[in-house]
């Protein structure tokens, strides 16, 4: 194997792991919620873990801060006015889809936002839009780091 090859995580994943071209179009926007929901939290731990080297529950504690369906609702309402037409599209089919669970701690309009915010971070990794993922995620843990220093 090559290792200068540099790739996204989702394209290595799908070469080592053999799977198939998706279609996502076909996808359900809970199913790029459910993979959404996943990235973010990876994204969230590994900006906590690589902050301090600290006990589990404080590492628990800190990325639980960021990863609430309340944050991820501030966070896109924050940065709606940067997405795009079809980001907006995805955004709005996740929220708007018929989820039968809620989360804890959090009201029903937060946990609809969250499921959208979640659909459109599941989208842009599985669409291979790292780099755009990064940047509303990046961008979403600025503002809830700016909120609890004021």
């Amino acid at each position: 194997m090559d290792e200068s090859v540099n790739s996204d995580l989702f394209t290595s994943v799908s070469r080592l792991m053999n799977i198939n071209e998706i279609e996502l179009v076909n996808y359900s926007p809970l199913t790029l919620a459910y993979i959404g929901d996943a990235v973010y939290e990876m994204i969230v731990r590994t900006v906590v873990v690589c902050e301090a080297n600290m006990s589990v529950n404080n590492l628990h504690k800190n990325s639980t801060k960021l990863v609430m369906a309340k944050a991820q609702s501030d966070i896109i309402h924050a940065l709606s006015e940067e997405l795009t037409e079809n980001e907006m599209a995805v955004y709005k089919r996740g929220r708007n889809a018929k989820s039968y669970s809620k989360a804890k701690n959090a009201t029903y309009s937060d946990y609809r936002n969250a499921t959208g915010f979640e659909a459109l971070i599941g989208y842009l990794y599985l669409s291979k839009q790292t780099d755009r993922m990064m940047y509303i995620i990046k961008n979403g843990i600025e503002l809830i780091e700016d909120d609890k220093a004021n």
